[in-house]
């Protein structure tokens, strides 16, 4: 008998691309600080906290604030990125997503996701995909931030799964060491270069063919 599998999906780079307002909204704050924020610098916060996003945007600006400023850029950011959220829609679903998510459910295979962004049940539901899933490990969920594999171990326990038995799929190189160390298959989105850490790579999420989910679940 064939063995049963499950998915854990990142959120950000994988189901949908909220990178673009992150940078939005961190480039607005670089600006109104002084300085110039590059998306070469984006890719520095790719994966990583709000509090630790700030502490790199400001050593990039050479800018130091008070405890109190932090917190209230901090929260000028989420609110400037949560305005973007809230435009979202189901046509920011990435290619191929969609027929991904189609296949798991005719074939009963459960999935879930494993985000660190606290708003990722917010950015499901605009997108309308809340419901798809099985279960949802946020970062309301979790205390340690990838490459710790605590929110797909979480998933894992969620889908009442074992951790070998469970396929990641993410886009960044943290992601990617994080499913490794629970012992999980990992798929990479993305510069192979990059991810040369995860079991298979592609290059972007319309790779997705039925026939490469097919060669992995087997």
């Amino acid at each position: 008998m064939k063995k049963e599998k499950a998915f854990i999906f990142d959120l950000d780079g994988v189901i949908v691309d909220t990178a673009k307002y992150h940078f939005l909204a961190w480039r607005n704050l670089a600006n109104e600080l002084g300085f110039e924020f590059t998306e070469e610098h984006n890719e520095l916060l790719k994966g990583v906290s709000r509090v630790r996003s700030l502490e790199i945007l400001l050593s990039i600006g050479n800018v130091k604030l008070s405890e109190e400023e932090k917190q209230r850029y901090l929260v000028k950011k989420n609110t400037e990125y949560l305005s973007y959220v809230n435009q979202m829609a189901s046509d920011e679903i990435l290619p191929g997503i969609s027929e991904l998510l189609d296949y798991l459910d005719v074939n009963k295979i459960k999935y879930a996701l494993g985000s660190a962004s606290k708003n990722a049940p917010l950015i499901l539901e605009k997108v309308g995909l809340l419901n798809r899933f099985t279960a949802i490990v946020d970062g309301n969920d979790v205390s340690k931030a990838k490459p710790d594999p605590e929110v797909f171990l979480i998933g894992a326990k969620k889908l009442n799964m074992k951790p070998e038995d469970c396929i990641v799929v993410e886009d960044a190189i943290a992601g990617v060491e994080a499913a490794n160390a629970a012992k999980m298959m990992s798929i990479g989105i993305g510069d192979a270069k990059l991810l040369s850490e995860a079991n298979y790579v592609l290059a972007d999420t319309s790779d997705f063919t039925t026939e490469f989910i097919k060669k992995i679940l087997n």
